[in-house]
């Protein structure tokens, strides 16, 4: 056994050598050939082209963006576009300057005094072309993998040392049970799950966006729809991406098996919320909309996460319930089979009122106030006879609590207070009588 693995690492060391010798073989070749006079008369045009596109791009971009801010009916794609051409006006300017000289000295000079000229303009143009075309990647840490990759690989194709530069990171490498574990396979792994990812992500927005727009899906039906397409097409894509460079996904299976043993004892919370809200999505108690009340919060329901329920209360708080808690709390759900809410406000007048003209004018100045239902009209019964007051309940409809209960009962407080007013009904309040007998004798 031992012998078996010694002679397999002398010769990955070996064939890692030579693979090495020949990239510093070829890097030692190509700078030597820098210090010919012609070449260092490419490399001087080169950075003063770099220096004239600076200068350029410098002058060009403020008034690039006062002609983009003027563009102000254009749809938003092509105001998106011109923003990243914007962001690398200089990146532009230096391709066509190098382009254009480039020609220039192929139509007036030899090809060879123009060779490195046109090595810096291709590489140039496959920099450019790769920045903006990685623009279109959401991920900022995406974005910055696909985009460092490949600058790295399109440099080594325009410089022709592919070959060399694959066998040294695909000599870097240690075994892990059967399977061989390089750098160059990390690596392509690396790539290509980006990209089957990229493309995941593309699709879960683009079905979840269409799912979102039809109407014959109840709310809760359309986020469950749409997490479980996401959990299904971002596995999809981490497995074919480790199928597809070769990784042997037996072990995997075995390893991920163990791991969610330990997993399933550590995170039992997370996993019951994760349960939950597949629950709370199955069953429609809530949905995106709803007013809710979970003990002391109240507000309406902005989104439904696969761990919590979003709700926003009327000040502008934004509350992160666990889906655990609406699970196995009551909770109150003010518009779950319909939209009407009925509201109760309390109030009393004097002895001296007449309770039946007291009911009709609470019932006619309720009726006046906006958001208050007509078609389920308010009604008022006497409740009680307190110390000072007759007591009495006024009770009304409204179908949008999400515009708020407290102050829709502020305005039906103050149209009650009008016309009382109006028609002289009094409100009473308690009164203390303190009456004095005469002076207390004085005790020595």
């Amino acid at each position: 056994m031992e012998g078996d693995e010694t002679p397999d690492l002398a010769e990955q060391a070996n064939a890692l050598l030579e693979a090495g010798k020949g990239l510093w073989g070829q890097a030692v070749t190509f700078f030597e050939g820098l210090l010919r006079p012609w070449n260092a008369y490419q490399i001087a045009i080169v950075l003063a082209l770099l220096l004239a596109a600076n200068v350029i791009g410098r002058l060009l971009q403020p008034r690039f963006h006062d002609w983009m801010r003027s563009r102000e009916g254009w749809p938003k794609w092509r105001l998106r576009v011109l923003l990243v051409m914007h962001k690398r006006l200089r990146g532009i300017v230096f391709v066509l300057l190098i382009w254009v000289t480039y020609l220039a000295m192929q139509e007036w000079t030899w090809p060879s005094r123009s060779y490195l000229i046109g090595i810096a303009a291709t590489l140039a143009t496959a920099w450019l072309f790769v920045a903006l075309a990685t623009r279109l990647i959401g991920n900022s840490f995406v974005r910055s993998i696909v985009r460092y990759g490949a600058w790295a690989w399109v440099t080594l194709n325009i410089l022709d040392l592919t070959d060399e530069a694959i066998a040294v990171m695909d000599g870097l490498a240690i075994r892990i049970g059967e399977m061989r574990l390089s750098v160059w396979l990390v690596l392509q792994a690396a790539m290509i799950l980006a990209l089957f990812v990229i493309v995941a992500r593309f699709l879960t927005r683009t079905t979840t966006a269409r799912i979102q727009r039809s109407e014959d899906l109840s709310p809760s039906m359309q986020v469950l729809i749409g997490k479980v397409l996401q959990i299904v097409l971002y596995g999809v894509a981490i497995f074919a991406g480790l199928s597809a460079v070769g990784f042997d996904l037996t072990g995997l299976a075995v390893l991920s098996g163990a791991i969610g043993v330990g997993i399933g004892f550590g995170l039992q919370k997370v996993v019951s919320n994760l349960i939950s809200g597949v629950i709370i999505l199955m069953d429609k108690s809530i949905k995106p909309g709803d007013v809710i009340s979970v003990g002391e919060t109240f507000g309406w329901i902005n989104a439904l996460g696969a761990r919590y329920v979003s709700i926003t209360t009327r000040d502008g708080k934004e509350y992160l319930i666990p889906n655990e808690d609406l699970i196995t709390t009551q909770v109150v759900n003010w518009s779950h089979s319909n939209d009407f809410v009925r509201l109760d406000i309390y109030f009393g007048t004097s002895y001296a009122d007449d309770p039946h003209k007291v009911r009709k004018i609470a019932i006619e100045a309720s009726k006046g106030v906006e958001r208050v239902l007509t078609h389920r009209p308010p009604v008022c019964h006497i409740v009680g006879f307190g110390d000072s007051s007759v007591d009495y309940i006024l009770r009304f409809w409204i179908t949008d609590p999400t515009g708020g209960l407290t102050n829709i009962r502020g305005n039906v407080y103050l149209a009650l207070w009008d016309a009382f007013q109006e028609n002289g009904i009094s409100i009473p309040f308690p009164q203390r009588e303190v009456r004095m007998l005469g002076d207390a004798p004085v005790i020595d």
